[in-house]
């Protein structure tokens, strides 16, 4: 295990209410200077794979991306890790639903609103469209995947719902989909068409 997913475990057994110290040791030793809050996985195999399509490695740079295990999770992470604890930099990504709880949770660590990104529905969502439709269900013909998704598009509850939308939910049926598709929705982009959030997020670390 590298250091940095070492201080990511820490610091999630920390806010489960775990010791503090081995988290503390890591973060001055690597050293850490920025941790990126997300809810889950897709969106750090996402930010991960942005990074990488710019010549970056995150963790060189410090930089901790850091999947919470759900929005509702923000304000002990940020508690924890910023001004009233670690004194490290924050920043992160929300879908807009969840903007509620990243506020609130930046505004108790001291940190500004301006800190985080927000996508207009999910992050899934931002990608879909800036790939458009045809390009996703190519990718999703590439990756074998073309046959679930013609079988997931005849169900009923699709009826009525955008091609958009159900690319969106069909990333999110299966374990592991929306991990492996984070990455690979990214890797498809033009340098030119990355989402806002996304682009926005990269520029301030």
């Amino acid at each position: 295990m590298g250091d940095m997913a070492a201080f990511r475990d820490e610091v999630t057994a920390w806010a489960a209410g775990g010791p503090s110290d081995t988290a503390r040791e890591l973060a001055v030793r690597l050293p850490v200077q920025v941790v990126v809050l997300l809810e889950g996985p897709s969106d750090a195999a996402a930010v991960d794979a942005a990074a990488g399509r710019r010549g970056r490695n995150l963790e060189a740079e410090g930089v901790c991306v850091l999947p919470m295990g759900g929005a509702m999770n923000v304000g002990r992470f940020t508690r924890l890790l910023g001004p009233p604890g670690l004194g490290l930099r924050l920043t992160g990504l929300c879908d807009e639903r969840e903007r509620p709880y990243y506020a609130r949770g930046w505004q108790r660590a001291g940190v500004g609103e301006e800190a985080f990104f927000v996508c207009a529905a999910d992050l899934e969502d931002e990608l879909i469209r800036a790939l458009g439709v045809a390009r996703v269900t190519e990718l999703v013909r590439a990756e074998g995947d073309l046959r679930a998704l013609e079988t997931f598009l005849r169900q009923p509850a699709q009826r009525g719902r955008t091609a958009q939308q159900q690319l969106r939910r069909f990333l999110g049926t299966k374990k592991g989909r929306k991990i492996r598709y984070g990455r690979v929705l990214v890797e498809a982009l033009d340098p030119d068409r990355v989402p806002a959030p996304l682009d926005g997020l990269l520029a301030v670390l």
